[in-house]
């Protein structure tokens, strides 16, 4: 059977591609799902417009993003956290917080697109990578930092 995806599935194809697939796997998987729809002429031609102008769209994202990626690239960061007896932190460094500190210095990047090798939970220097679009992923340094305690003594 014919079908059109309409999200990416793995190992099968990208939104939009037109497939040909088992009549039982489109039945009780991808329907179901809503991840496929039923191909015929006049839904194909459709499609495929449509994933014309998604990879028109993409290409733009990513010149936009390549902008974003040279400016980014490199560049090292320092946030102040709290800390304990022997310098551990309370919690963590999260995407959160290195998406704020990224904010005040002008750079729009969502949390989910920071990635850590591992949980930020102590001091010291990490390199992060930010997937801003397929294939741009620029590294940034960051260190953390013990927060001075100011003292209210009168």
């Amino acid at each position: 059977m014919r079908v059109i995806l309409q999200k990416d599935v793995s190992n099968l194809g990208d939104a939009g591609d037109v497939r040909e697939v088992a009549d039982g796997f489109a039945r009780n998987f991808l329907f179901p799902q809503r991840l496929a729809v039923r191909a015929s002429e006049g839904k194909t031609k459709m499609a495929l417009h449509q994933k014309k102008l998604a990879d028109l769209k993409k290409e733009k994202r990513k010149k936009d993003m390549e902008s974003v990626s040279s400016g980014l690239n490199g560049k090292e960061f320092e946030i102040s956290v709290k800390t304990g007896g022997g310098d551990k932190l309370f919690g963590a460094v999260t995407p959160a917080d290195v998406a704020a500190l990224l904010k005040t210095a002008g750079f729009e990047v969502d949390k989910r697109k920071i990635e850590f090798p591992e949980p930020i939970r102590n001091l010291g220097s990490f390199k992060l990578k930010v997937r801003l679009a397929e294939g741009i992923l620029p590294t940034i340094t960051v260190h953390v930092k013990k927060e001075e305690v100011v003292s209210t003594e009168a």
